[in-house]
């Protein structure tokens, strides 16, 4: 439930503050796909399961050497995630399924990072946890239990959002009874925009344009005046403080003073430009602008920042591929029209 008006978000009847400070990602993907949290021997067998899910098919693995270095992350991702859709083919979608594609999406982001950067694939770890394995395969050494915990954070609190942009793509395949790796691809299709899941990156870039808080006012000034868009601001559902970017403010603070310096600053200057501009209509920081900082914290290159959004959300994705193949009508919304009225064809030698 997304709660725009209280800034509110409830996976499954529990508050995001909560399951964000107290359960694992692991956790949060069982209470998504089964609908409660779940006792420790159920979530020994899921983390096993994800465990013994990381690798990848044998036709994904030679695609992926085949992709050329300097691809886009959220394309290997959608085309790796498509190849292994073929060995499943029209198959229903199914918690296992579920399980291999969550388990899967770090190792093709990882394995890609590793050979774009002409080193040896790190194998995936079976004792350390999704978030832990993550960052192992990434870097090739453990990471913190810091950084762990907060990348963890991270994934829980992306999990899931309602009927976002990509979850809403992913339902209607579902609902034409195709696979999971349809959906997953389409949904991927739809986060890629930078409108839904890129602005973490872009969110980076404005602040290194920018440079330092003592000419963010100047320079943020001036690119309202030529209609450049800020970063990380507005959203179209909540209408106060989303609640996830008050706790990656938090952790960002925390972890990356740096960034948080010039970030809070930029912060307070975009939400008064904004409020001038529009007094009537409510403007809060969204969940893009200190993600950026916390994932840059972490050690991800920023063009990995959506991509590991996708490693979160894959969990919600799938959830409600399940759901909606579980209780399936097709969707199909009704459009206006809006074009002339019937009218007869001019014959080709008539027209001017």
């Amino acid at each position: 439930m997304v709660d725009g008006a209280n800034g509110r978000l409830v996976y499954q009847g529990y508050v995001i503050a909560d399951l964000a400070q107290e359960m694992s990602f692991e956790e949060v993907a069982y209470l998504l796909w089964e609908g409660q949290l779940p006792n420790r021997s159920q979530l020994d067998a899921l983390t096993s399961e994800l465990a013994a899910s990381r690798q990848l098919t044998k036709a994904a693995n030679t695609a992926l050497d085949a992709l050329p270095k300097d691809t886009d992350p959220m394309d290997v991702l959608r085309s790796i995630v498509s190849v292994q859709g073929v060995e499943h083919r029209l198959a229903s979608p199914t918690r296992p399924l579920a399980i291999h594609a969550t388990a899967s999406f770090p190792t093709i982001l990882a394995m890609f990072y590793r050979r774009k950067l002409g080193l040896e694939p790190v194998q995936p770890r079976p004792d350390l946890g999704h978030a832990a394995n993550y960052l192992h395969m990434m870097n090739g050494k453990e990471a913190s239990p810091e950084v762990v915990r907060a990348l963890n954070t991270y994934l829980v609190l992306l999990a899931d959002h309602g009927m976002n942009a990509s979850t809403f793509t992913a339902r209607v395949i579902a609902s034409t009874e195709s696979d999971l790796s349809s959906a997953l691809v389409g949904a991927i299709g739809a986060l890629k925009g930078p409108a839904h899941g890129g602005a973490p990156s872009a969110v980076i870039e404005q602040l290194e344009e920018i440079g330092a808080a003592p000419d963010a006012e100047r320079w943020m000034r001036d690119a309202r005046k030529r209609k450049v868009k800020f970063m990380g601001f507005g959203h179209r559902v909540y209408r106060v403080y989303d609640p996830r970017a008050k706790i990656l403010k938090e952790m960002c603070q925390r972890m990356n003073p740096k960034f948080f310096s010039l970030a809070s600053k930029v912060e307070e200057i975009a939400l008064t430009i904004l409020h001038e501009e529009h007094p009537e209509r409510p403007q809060s920081t969204n969940v893009e602008f200190y993600s950026a900082g916390v994932l840059q914290a972490i050690g991800l290159p920023k063009e990995f920042f959506t991509p590991t959004f996708a490693v979160s959300r894959v969990a919600g994705w799938s959830a409600h591929v399940l759901e909606q193949a579980a209780h399936n009508r097709i969707i199909r919304p009704q459009s206006e029209y809006i074009g002339p009225e019937p009218r007869k064809p001019v014959p080709l030698a008539q027209r001017g």
